[in-house]
């Protein structure tokens, strides 16, 4: 067997992604029927400039959301509804059973909670003096 010199180093974004394609790679081979699909969804102002999004993965049989991200001169008017409102319709028509995600207590868990989702995990003190909820919303 070889053995390699190693030394571990700050990763660049193309090197973040050639790490998760390995990952995909490796788990495609343990469930072929697998995929791994990434979503971003905008809401564009009249100038054409991103006003809120949502960033995820359609991964197997459910979508997980890692950002949804409204601009503070445009919360209140509902457009992290209807973000999650498409991102759900989405996962849908791609035979998605549930939808994951996962946020901070000074962000929005009253938000997601309001939209059908229910904490199955909360970490204490994460960050610091705040909590780390875990959701789950089922699609069927």
């Amino acid at each position: 067997m070889f053995k390699a010199t190693t030394h571990i180093v700050k990763g660049t974004s193309e090197e973040a992604r050639f790490v998760r394609n390995k990952l995909i790679e490796f788990n495609s081979k343990h469930i072929p029927d697998g995929r791994y699909e990434e979503v971003c969804l905008c809401v564009k102002d009249n100038k054409g400039e991103i006003i809120a999004g949502l960033n995820g993965s359609i991964c197997w049989n459910w979508m997980e959301i890692d950002f949804l991200w409204v601009d503070e001169s445009f919360r209140g008017q509902g457009l992290g509804q209807k973000l999650l409102e498409e991102a759900e319709r989405r996962a849908a028509a791609e035979q998605c059973t549930f939808i994951q995600l996962n946020t901070f207590s000074f962000q929005a868990p009253g938000f997601y909670e309001k939209n059908g989702f229910a904490a199955i995990a909360v970490i204490e003190n994460a960050p610091r003096d705040h909590k780390h909820y875990y959701f789950i919303k089922y699609l069927r």
